[in-house]
């Protein structure tokens, strides 16, 4: 990189698209004669292209992260090949901005790997007592010399048997109050007390997991920020996996463009009433899309906050209300299902195999990421600053609270 390339304000938007384009240059001059793509893109995190709007060092340029698109636009027209995020979902949407803000020179290692798909990452948060109350957890981690031992259960793990590093939050502390006692951790998925079982859900796929965790071991050098800290950092995943599920999505992109393409290539069950209903349809997703942009844009000078939980909140109700849509769009066909033997996905889908799968795995879309109800509270305490409902465990050490 040149000077020029490097010697910018972050925000100065002519500056940003400049220093894209030189490190897209170098990126293709980097990668002329390199055939496996792993190796490409990780040329492409050494020059900056993982994600544009993380720091110098860690996958970024340091620019606005409304240029994320951009940079992609320009990696594809220099005709280097991209990794597939849908393939590391937890590593790219959470793990890795949470990463950035928090980790260690030696933890920030891990960016490049997450970026390369080299390493898969899941996230082990909630529990079957601790739900919509995460600082309820219960899995405790126990310092051990230089290491921790974590005893615990966690719940509704997306795709833990394809992982090899989780996101943990664990109670180190039990004479504090729930908040205060949680430290954040990246365990190793493939270490003898780890045991993964799936959960079968209503499609048929075992897709989510229950996680044992028993006498696992993690280095104090896998704690991601200071012992006690797990509640704030994890906020800050939190935060982004809102912003992920519900501000990113291109024009008819997700279920409106399966819905959308659908209706143009039939006409077999279309009438006006049905017409409107879609019209409808593509005008939600249309305002939640450009929300999405507008929220990114004002997330770009700094760490995602609250205001992304409105996103998810309309994400998942237009999810729902779509793929409802889509069956009744398609009269009888859209009643088929193929099989519902048990399955073991190792990629995710939200819009893949058919109108019927789609119906019943929108119904998570209200769970995950923070059930609608919880995020709704979110929403009227942090974001319009209503106020709090009435907490009786807040000052409580962990210890005397009923279990």
């Amino acid at each position: 990189m040149s000077d020029r390339d490097t010697a910018h304000t972050p925000g100065d938007r002519t500056a940003d698209t400049e220093a894209i384009d030189a490190a897209v240059s170098a990126a293709a001059d980097a990668a002329r004669d390199l055939t496996d793509d792993s190796a490409v893109w990780g040329v492409l995190y050494d020059h900056g292209l993982a994600w544009v709007d993380f720091p110098r060092g860690s996958g970024g340029l340091g620019v606005s992260a409304s240029l994320r698109a951009y940079a992609h636009e320009k990696i594809g027209a220099a005709g280097l090949s991209q990794p597939d995020p849908r393939r590391n979902t937890i590593g790219f949407g959470m793990a890795a901005p949470t990463i950035a803000v928090y980790g260690t020179d030696e933890q920030k290692t891990f960016l490049r790997d997450i970026f390369t798909l080299e390493r898969i990452f899941c996230q082990l948060f909630s529990e079957p007592g601790a739900g919509s109350d995460l600082a309820a957890v219960a899995t405790r981690a126990v310092r051990d010399g230089d290491d921790w031992r974590v005893t615990g259960q966690k719940v509704w793990t997306s795709g833990a048997q394809n992982a090899d590093i989780a996101i943990l939050v664990a109670r180190t502390d039990v004479d504090v109050p729930k908040h205060r006692g949680l430290t954040y951790f990246l365990i190793d998925m493939k270490q003898p007390g780890v045991e993964t079982r799936g959960l079968r859900q209503i499609t048929g796929e075992s897709e989510f997991n229950e996680v044992f965790l028993d006498d696992a071991v993690v280095p104090d050098s896998r704690r991601l920020g200071d012992e006690g800290e797990g509640w704030r950092v994890a906020n800050t995943t939190l935060n982004s996996e809102r912003v992920s599920i519900g501000g990113g999505a291109p024009r008819e992109g997700g279920m409106i463009g399966v819905v959308s393409d659908a209706w143009r290539r039939s006409t077999k069950h279309r009438n006006p009433v049905l017409r409107d209903e879609l019209i409808g349809h593509w005008v939600d997703a249309e305002v939640q899309r450009t929300s999405g942009i507008l929220l990114n844009q004002k997330l770009a000078a700094g760490r995602p906050g609250p205001e992304g939980s409105g996103a998810k909140v309309s994400f998942a109700q237009n999810a729902q209300a779509l793929s409802d849509f889509d069956i009744r769009m398609r009269g009888v066909d859209g009643l088929r299902y193929d099989s519902w033997e048990d399955r073991r996905p190792s990629d995710y889908s939200m819009t893949g195999r058919n109108p019927v799968y789609r119906y019943l795995r929108a119904k998570g879309n209200s769970i995950e990421g923070g059930t609608t109800e919880i995020i709704l509270n979110i929403i009227a305490e942090r974001v319009l600053g209503l106020p709090g409902e009435h907490r009786t465990d807040k000052d409580v050490p962990f210890k005397e609270m009923p279990r």
